[in-house]
């Protein structure tokens, strides 16, 4: 994978990581879904803004993946894709102040360390 490949990818990542930051700020908008209230919710998720944000980042992490899948080898972009664990893991420390455990830690470190070893030539 060369940097421009990489770089496309990094951009795919960051767009999906925006769409789970405003996928959870609309969740945290509309309430938790109870049997009582789920097809209430399930309405609502067209009117809530960050939500409707949230799937238009995805949809532009997913175009901007597909441009990536013109380009590498499905064997290494699918590994380095998971990148959005770490970018998910950061936005929830930092934006929704959630706890990170030592084992947590860990974990996206291995994760990283994977994604090093599969775009290695």
């Amino acid at each position: 994978m060369i940097i421009q490949e990489f770089a496309l990818l990094l951009v795919a990542v960051m767009a999906s990581a925006l769409g789970q930051l405003f996928l959870k700020v609309g969740a945290l908008q509309l309430g938790e879904v109870t049997g009582a209230n789920a097809f209430k919710h399930i309405l609502s998720i067209a009117t809530t803004p960050a939500l409707m944000a949230g799937l238009m980042a995805y949809g532009v992490g997913a175009v901007l993946y597909i441009l990536v899948l013109t380009r590498v080898n499905l064997s290494v972009a699918a590994p380095a894709s998971s990148m959005i664990y770490l970018a998910s893991v950061l936005i929830g420390v930092v934006v929704f102040k959630e706890d990170l455990s030592l084992g947590g830690l860990v974990g996206v470190g291995l994760i990283m360390g994977g994604v090093v070893l599969v775009v290695s030539p």
